[in-house]
């Protein structure tokens, strides 16, 4: 965002936010494997999933130790500590994001090795995309310090809220409807919210952006506000 007389410094920050992207890519491919296990029932690659996560955490804890790094070194400005607290502020969402992509891998393979075999037959790949076209919406904002991207993402959240509401009430009209499924449909529903808090994540990350380009902080305020400052 700004060039500085100490190239150090530059290279420094960029290789922050080459990191984070890293990061972001690595979690997206998570989810993306998360839910391949989840339709397929491919139990090393949930298991893959799952022990993964530690490279996520490790990965959020390296950044956030270069994050302290460079405000104790180099006592940055106004735009670079903006810079930086939205890197740690992402980091974070990503580690969680990370986190409930484990949890659906733990869900899916709960679910392929139980005997039951009365399954809900309802389809989360819709809303699992969704998603994830979110997160990487988000991400490649954050690169290109896009904040007209950004406000799309937040767009898109509320649709994501919407489906998610409707496959609650899908699995709840199962469960009342032949109550073999009870079990196997409760499990849907916390895949189901692991999913809809991903599109949560990935909304935060897009307000990041806009915070990080317009020095404002667009968190808890209406979709509006956030549309006409990212187009300001």
């Amino acid at each position: 965002m700004n060039e500085h007389t100490s190239k150090k410094f530059d290279a420094e920050l960029e290789g922050i936010r080459t990191r984070v992207l890293q990061m972001g890519g690595m979690v997206e491919l998570q989810i993306v494997k998360a839910m391949e296990g989840l339709t397929g029932g491919d139990l090393l690659l949930i298991d893959q999933v799952i022990e993964n996560d530690n490279r996520v955490n490790l990965l959020e804890i390296e950044l956030d130790e270069a994050c302290n790094q460079v405000i104790a070194k180099r006592q940055p400005t106004a735009v670079d500590l903006r810079m930086v607290s939205t890197v740690q502020k992402t980091i974070t969402d990503l580690e969680r994001i990370g986190d409930e992509a484990k949890k659906i891998a733990k869900t899916a393979k709960q679910l392929h090795t139980a005997t039951s075999n009365f399954a809900p037959q309802i389809r989360l790949s819709h809303i699992a995309d969704a998603v994830v076209d979110m997160l990487r919406t988000a991400l490649d904002a954050y690169a290109r310090l896009d904040t007209i991207s950004a406000a799309q993402v937040v767009r898109h959240d509320k649709e994501v809220d919407a489906e998610f509401k409707g496959i609650m009430r899908q699995l709840i009209t199962y469960m009342i409807e032949d109550p073999r499924t009870i079990s196997q449909a409760i499990e849907l529903m916390f895949v189901a919210k692991s999913v809809e808090r991903i599109g949560d994540h990935a909304k935060n990350i897009a307000e990041y952006v806009v915070y990080m380009v317009k020095g404002r902080d667009v968190r808890h305020t209406s979709l509006e506000e956030i549309e006409r400052e990212a187009t300001r």
